[in-house]
């Protein structure tokens, strides 16, 4: 029996997609909502990290522009070491949404673990999806 290898959210967002794109591919979007500090090289290949104040740390690395419609990235799996190769590939769709915009990310990889790490990565990061597109949404309000 296999694991679940996707988490897939779609939320509505009372803002044009434009100011969602930036917001997702920006170091100043990214540090703001997503961690406290970002650097991001907006090119597939492109190198992007983003660090919290609780000392943690992702590595990512671009793979999909495709401007203002698909991001997409690799980074490094919670619960394995930070030197380990694997990585979840995550992607963001956006589509106008009357005068908003409704945004679609998918997150998949997590087929690849074992047992005891896939638990931890599949269901941290299903909730941190929650919170985190919460957080974006507070973040386009208040800009």
């Amino acid at each position: 029996m296999g694991f679940p290898d996707r988490i897939e959210r779609t939320v509505e967002i009372a803002h044009p997609p434009a100011k969602v794109w930036a917001a997702l591919t920006t170091a100043e979007g990214l540090g703001t909502w997503f961690g406290n500090q970002a650097s991001i090289d907006l090119r597939p290949g492109g190198d992007a990290e983003m660090k919290w104040d609780e000392g943690h740390q992702a590595n990512m690395r671009v793979e999909r522009v495709e401007e203002p419609e698909v991001f997409g990235f690799t980074w490094n799996i919670y619960g394995l070491p930070d030197d380990d190769p694997r990585r979840t590939y995550v992607e963001f769709t956006l589509a106008p949404a009357g005068a908003g915009t409704r945004l679609t990310v998918v997150e998949t990889g997590f087929s690849q673990l074992p047992d005891e790490v896939h638990s931890v990565a599949f269901e941290g990061n299903t909730k941190g999806w929650a919170a985190e597109l919460g957080e974006l949404i507070e973040y386009l309000d208040a800009v």
